[in-house]
């Protein structure tokens, strides 16, 4: 029995010992790369993940289409333009030098082709086109995309054109507002996926000339390195050397890594995947589409008794420390009743999100209908009612 017992004991010791030895799991070491500037976002929550100087001022060539990109959807959605609308093509855009697709003056494309023609090939002439046939010229089209900087919070962003082929010191952003207006596109418009996903594609000149066929051809290569690539657009001068804003999807996860002032093209797309791969491995993400139904809320002097709540939205929240997601409490917080008149869409209460008892997040919770305040009229109906019943 004595013998047994010592075995065990022995064993058990043996087995802490060998515990004791095992390195501990090593953290997620930072990723090395070496282009200058540069940062990693989550895009559903725009968390960042990593950044490396990024908001260096620097000069960003082609990745300036992103804002005209999403300007030209902007439109789209608001109406006052479509994918099928005619673009003429001016001397002024046929002139472009640069990346282009050799439009000539008087040409006329649609609008879906020149946006071919801006995200795979990267057009120069496509884009200041594209420009003038929303604001009537570049100059016009340039002053919107500075508003719209300024509108998204692009506090170090100035644009010069539409397409990022001057090297003027005046025209200028940051990897970190880069990743805002990439964000703003692929959230917003995920439909410019079906354009940044061409690896390929002709498209048809028709001058006076006659017809002819010309290959639009990515300049995106993570297409075919990067099996998780969406796009977004890449980029380089002697100035700018090689950027790209570099898009992608694994697993319900969208990744945006921005790469400013890479020495080689090769470069830029090695560094994108470093980050994305990064991103990907340390990333979880909790997402609450608030499948349970919200309790209606009492309503005091009102002509109804009650009010529905609804939730503002869903809520989302990255985390990229290893915590098991499993454990975030959500917690309702609303009043037992409310004073009529109560407005649809005004705040009702809160959602507070807890993870390992701290805070990492709220929404509001809106009322889904107003309830007007009651007058003796509707307390007169009530009472009435309440006879007959």
């Amino acid at each position: 029995m004595r013998r047994g017992f010592k075995q065990k004991i022995l064993a058990v010791l043996s087995a802490l010992l060998l515990v004791m030895a095992m390195p501990a799991v090593p953290v997620k070491a930072e990723p090395s790369i070496g282009t200058p500037s540069a940062i990693l976002v989550e895009a559903s929550t725009g968390r960042v993940i990593y950044e490396k100087n990024s908001t260096e001022r620097r000069s960003p060539a082609s990745v300036t289409k992103i804002m005209t990109l999403l300007l030209t959807f902007e439109q789209i959605e608001a109406g006052k333009i479509k994918l099928t609308d005619d673009v003429l093509v001016s001397a002024h855009a046929s002139g472009m030098g640069g990346s282009q697709v050799f439009l000539a003056q008087g040409e006329v494309q649609t609008l879906d082709t020149m946006i071919k023609c801006i995200t795979v090939s990267s057009g120069n002439d496509a884009s200041v086109a594209v420009a003038e046939h929303i604001a009537g010229s570049e100059d016009a089209f340039v002053e919107m995309m500075n508003e719209k900087a300024a509108q998204l919070g692009m506090k170090d962003t100035h644009f010069v054109d539409c397409c990022g082929l001057t090297d003027s010191d005046n025209h200028y952003t940051t990897a970190r507002d880069v990743a805002i207006m990439s964000r703003e596109l692929i959230t917003k418009y995920p439909a410019i996926f079906q354009y940044t996903m061409i690896w390929m594609e002709d498209i048809t000149h028709v001058t006076k000339q006659g017809e002819s066929v010309f290959t639009l051809n990515s300049t995106n290569k993570l297409l075919k390195q990067y099996q998780y690539t969406t796009g977004l657009k890449t980029g380089s001068t002697s100035k700018a050397k090689f950027c790209m804003s570099a898009t992608a999807n694994k697993d319900g996860l969208d990744m945006i890594a921005v790469i400013m002032g890479a020495e080689t093209g090769t470069e830029r797309f090695q560094d994108a995947q470093v980050l994305l791969n990064y991103g990907f491995s340390v990333s979880s993400l909790y997402v609450d589409t608030h499948e349970e139904a919200l309790p209606r809320l009492v309503v005091r002097r009102g002509v109804k008794t009650d009010v529905g709540l609804t939730y503002q939205g869903e809520f989302r929240y990255l985390d990229i420390e290893g915590n098991s997601l499993d454990n975030v409490e959500k917690v309702i917080e609303l009043p037992e009743s409310v004073n009529a008149p109560v407005s649809a869409g005004t705040q009702a209460g809160e959602v507070k999100y807890l993870l390992k008892g701290v805070e990492i997040g709220r929404i509001q919770i809106l009322y889904a209908e107003g309830v007007a305040k009651a007058t003796y009229r509707d307390y007169l109906k009530r009472a009435v009612g309440f006879f007959l019943l």
